[in-house]
């Protein structure tokens, strides 16, 4: 015989649960927080000691519909368990495509046909195939919180994914890069430095180092290390909201000779600019948001300011600055993403040592470069980083970087 108290997922905000062992039956219940999990079980005792607990009782349990589990599962598990980033994925997935075809059946009448249903609508109206498995895997991962909950027997999403098209995950990767060129990325650095030279730095860093764009946005002043020539990797921007590192881990980046000039020079800039706007210290973040204009009345005199710059706003970057730069430079439209994959391919196809390239882009595994990459390959010699300041393609007879680059 034992009573034990305990909660199934560990964490504040989680539900309490009685277990009860008996006669060689187990049954558990939910109970709310410890306290009250903790009276229910002694009050249970007492029953089984005097003989008074029938284990073959049935249990009143109310099924919720899916989604109030849902809305229940967004407060405590996600809430707890994953990152900002992770949490508005699946609020999106619930909102846009879960909750309007599953949110008013309830759990236990939600069947394996129901699943396969959703699938297979979502595949038909045209949805890639990675968004349909993280639609599932959301699906499933609610569903299997409610069969640990004891709310349902099975979860009717498992082992459905093999409904969805099976298409290799590197192939898939392969068909969505758009790398520049040399050419086209000496056009577009130009093109920037002279039309936007306040947001150069950031997207000169972007081509240099293959850094993800949340990545690069996060950045402060105290991560560049000028005496080491590399940059630390410490924190990632998503959604306005800064997190860890994708891989959850620092890492460290190296500069190019050109690119340690031009921050070193824009650093410099920045302490000028907060002088000048009457901000002291520069901003925390070491590439900002343009500071609004603001007024404030002080008895007969108004006082003009300038707010101090703030994290960059990602989509304003990329509308007003980015795609507006590639249509001066008169080149073809592709993401921001893409200046990573120019840095990776550019690299690679000189000849780098791939672990290394893997090791700067943060891969979690050499693998994965590869698989990505693979086609940018060539059989060449091993350059340096520092080459990637030349204005062309390098080549043998390269002897060292083009020194005006250098000195932009």
């Amino acid at each position: 015989m034992g009573v034990t108290v305990r909660q199934k997922v560990k964490g504040k905000g989680n539900p309490w649960w009685v277990f009860i062992s008996h006669g060689g039956k187990r049954t558990s219940r939910q109970v709310g927080d410890k306290a009250a999990a903790e009276g229910v079980a002694s009050k249970i005792r007492a029953k089984l000691q005097l003989g008074e607990f029938n284990l073959d009782e049935p249990k009143k349990k109310t099924i919720p519909l899916f989604k109030d589990f849902a809305k229940g599962f967004m407060e405590t598990y996600s809430a707890m368990n994953h990152k900002s980033s992770t949490q508005q994925s699946y609020q999106s997935a619930l909102d846009q495509h879960i909750l309007p075809v599953l949110g008013e059946k309830p759990l236990n009448e939600i069947t394996r046909k129901d699943v396969k249903d959703f699938i297979n609508d979502k595949m038909m109206a045209g949805l890639g195939t990675g968004t349909v498995r993280n639609l599932k895997a959301y699906l499933s991962c609610i569903l299997s919180e409610a069969v640990d909950d004891e709310l349902i027997e099975t979860n009717p999403a498992l082992r459905t994914g093999r409904l969805i098209k099976k298409k290799d995950d590197s192939e898939e990767e392969l068909s969505e890069l758009a790398p520049l060129t040399w050419e086209e990325k000496t056009r577009l650095e130009e093109t920037l430095q002279k039309h936007y030279p306040a947001h150069y730095p950031l997207f000169l860093t972007a081509l240099r180092t293959g850094m993800r764009l949340g990545e690069l946005v996060a950045l402060q002043p105290g991560d560049l290390d000028f005496n080491g020539g590399f940059i630390w990797v410490r924190r990632n921007c998503s959604r306005k909201r800064i997190t860890s590192t994708k891989s959850g881990k620092d890492r460290k980046v190296d500069m190019s000779n050109g690119l340690a000039a031009v921050l070193e020079n824009y650093l410099t800039q920045r302490k000028r600019e907060a002088l000048e706007k009457g901000w002291g210290d520069p901003p925390e973040w070491l590439f900002y948001q343009d500071g609004k204009h603001t007024s404030e009345q002080i008895g007969d005199k108004t006082i003009k300011k300038i707010e101090r710059g703030k994290l960059i706003d990602i989509n304003n970057l990329r509308n007003r600055v980015f795609y507006k730069a590639l249509e001066k430079a008169k080149l073809r439209r592709v993401r921001i993403h893409d200046l990573r994959h120019t840095y990776a391919t550019l690299r690679i196809s000189k000849g780098d040592n791939i672990v290394d390239v893997s090791k700067q882009l943060g891969h979690s595994s050499v693998k994965i470069t590869l698989d990505t990459y693979t086609h940018w390959m060539p059989g060449g010699k091993k350059s340096e980083v520092d080459e990637l300041d030349f204005t062309k393609a390098p080549c043998k007879t390269a002897p060292v970087a083009d020194e005006a680059q250098v000195k932009k």
